[in-house]
């Protein structure tokens, strides 16, 4: 009779999931670097337009946080807020709408068409009303007309961020609802997966997202460490399309 085997030890959870590369760490500027040699192309840095809008700071702070991880990876990054499509007068109504929108488009400038136009990759954020995008997000979308007729957003790298209230606010929904303009404009979607340890804590396999209550709280370091993985990866993918020829629209520029 065959004996009765004690079983090995049980496999890890999601042992598929590996942190991503961390960023070099920058060399410090006392240090010299080795000169290029003459006549050899100079690098062009990955370039990430962040979208996004905010009404009381919390989606503002995982722009922020992404802007940063982007810029750590050495991607040229320009962080944009749209603007309210609303009279002033109405802005009133909500406490501190209108004195939040004054502070943030005093700090960042209003997307436009040309930003879309030089990006490589491109991510947009947007807090959940009635589980649907910011009519501000959407304002700015609908401007795209002229670039989704020619083409000028065809393989560029799209990904998409949300904020909520409530767990159950719609941060999946309007997470993939902003995947569908970027297929009409021909962006290559880049989601995140499980493909950090971050996206375990925080966000969904769509894109990184917060939970901010009724009290608007700032995210959770979970959710920073989210938007940031999901930033360095599409400087990454958006880097390795340009590297190979693959970004459209850099090939027009030679």
């Amino acid at each position: 009779m065959q004996a009765h085997r004690r079983p090995g030890p049980a496999a890890p959870p999601l042992a598929h999931v590996r942190p991503f590369p961390t960023p070099p760490t920058p060399i410090p500027a006392q240090r010299s670097r080795r000169p290029a040699r003459p006549g050899a192309p100079v690098p062009d840095p990955t370039r990430l337009l962040i979208v996004f809008y905010s009404r009381t700071g919390s989606t503002e702070g995982l722009a922020i946080a992404a802007a940063q991880s982007a810029r750590d990876a050495g991607a040229d990054v320009r962080l944009r807020r749209a603007r309210e499509v609303v009279p002033r007068d109405a802005m009133t109504h909500a406490e501190g709408w209108a004195e939040n929108a004054d502070r943030q488009n005093a700090l960042y400038p209003a997307p436009e068409q040309d930003d879309a136009e030089w990006a490589d990759a491109i991510l947009f954020g947007t807090p959940c009303y009635f589980g649907a995008m910011a009519t501000e997000i959407k304002a700015f979308l609908d401007r795209l007309g002229p670039q989704w007729k020619k083409g000028a957003l065809a393989g560029k790298v799209g990904g998409a961020f949300a904020t909520a209230a409530w767990p159950h606010g719609g941060t999946e929904v309007v997470t993939l609802s902003l995947y569908a303009p970027m297929a009409h404009l021909g962006m290559v979607i880049t989601p995140t997966g499980y493909t950090d340890e971050a996206m375990l804590e925080a966000g969904s396999p769509y894109g990184a997202s917060a939970i901010v209550g009724e009290e608007n709280r700032p995210p959770r370091d979970e959710d920073l460490d989210a938007i940031r993985h999901q930033a360095r990866r599409m400087v990454a993918i958006a880097g390795a399309l340009v590297s190979a020829g693959e970004m459209p629209s850099r090939r027009k520029e030679k």
